[in-house]
């Protein structure tokens, strides 16, 4: 079996991204429009304890203390994943994929840090 292509940040750090979840951001990148950062992180709840959390926020809302990560895809379009510190305690290392499945589809977090995930994929304890 081939391991994905994947990307990780221009400094060798942060979230790893498969490059079907690269070409999906990017789409998803210029829908946003301009001056948009994608934040990851967790919060409590979800089945297993603690759920992931993404979405796209004016780069005004990148706190002093936040992790910033760019990334560039293929085609040379560069986007900017930040990531607050605690958050990032849980998913330093993790990986972000993306399906075009009819069950199971859309984003999915693959987190060596998890010591359980429930079914759906959303959510994980430590």
């Amino acid at each position: 079996m081939n391991s994905p292509v994947t990307h990780s940040a221009e400094d060798g750090k942060g979230i790893i991204i498969t490059a079907n979840a690269m070409q999906q951001l990017a789409k998803l990148c210029l829908e946003q429009g301009d001056d948009q950062v994608l934040r990851v992180g967790v919060r409590s709840g979800g089945c297993s304890g603690m759920s992931y959390t993404m979405d796209f926020v004016p780069s005004s809302q990148i706190e002093a203390a936040d992790e910033v990560y760019e990334y560039k895809n293929d085609a040379g379009s560069a986007f900017r994943v930040v990531c607050d510190p605690k958050s990032l305690l849980y998913i330093y290392g993790m990986q972000l994929d993306f399906s075009t499945a009819l069950i199971g589809g859309g984003f999915n977090f693959i987190n060596p840090n998890a010591s359980q995930t429930c079914g759906c994929g959303s959510s994980f304890s430590v």
